[in-house]
């Protein structure tokens, strides 16, 4: 498997099936701002020029900086093949290599696969109330990254 850049054409084919993909949910989160400002730690995962899979993130300005993975997507033909462990494997690996000490993801409440997912890749899950505005919690998921040295 390998993960390659976000390119336009990369960037227009996620669009096209992210509703698809995640129930018509996703769509508006792909925001073109994920490409065109913050396309650099964007990642897709492809097979003979099929799109498999992709990681749209960044890391935030912080001190120290945090990665955030916003949006994450496996077609779902091709889901259980560790895609989607792909994908945050090497997110985190160059969130390391900018001087990261922890990676954050955010899902809703109720998205049991999200959970699963995250749980099973080391990442921690806690319901922080309000996170979204008064009355709209959300799954923060956090990561410890060490150092590989």
């Amino acid at each position: 498997m390998e993960a390659r850049p976000l390119t336009k054409e990369r960037w227009d084919r996620i669009v096209q099936v992210i509703d698809s993909w995640s129930g018509g949910l996703s769509r508006s989160l792909a925001h073109p701002i994920f490409f065109y400002e913050l396309g650099g730690m964007g990642r897709v995962v492809e097979e003979d020029g099929a799109l498999l899979g992709f990681l749209l993130g960044f890391v935030a300005p912080q001190t120290p900086p945090v990665g955030f993975v916003h949006l994450v997507g496996v077609d779902p033909a091709h889901r259980r093949r560790s895609i989607g462990r792909f994908l945050y494997s090497g997110f985190e690996a160059e969130c390391r290599a900018l001087g990261c000490t922890t990676a954050k993801a955010i899902t809703t409440l109720g998205n049991e696969a999200s959970l699963q997912f995250h749980r099973s890749i080391g990442w921690e899950a806690h319901e922080v109330a309000d996170y979204a505005g008064p009355g709209m919690p959300r799954i923060v998921f956090t990561k410890a990254l060490r150092s590989n040295g």
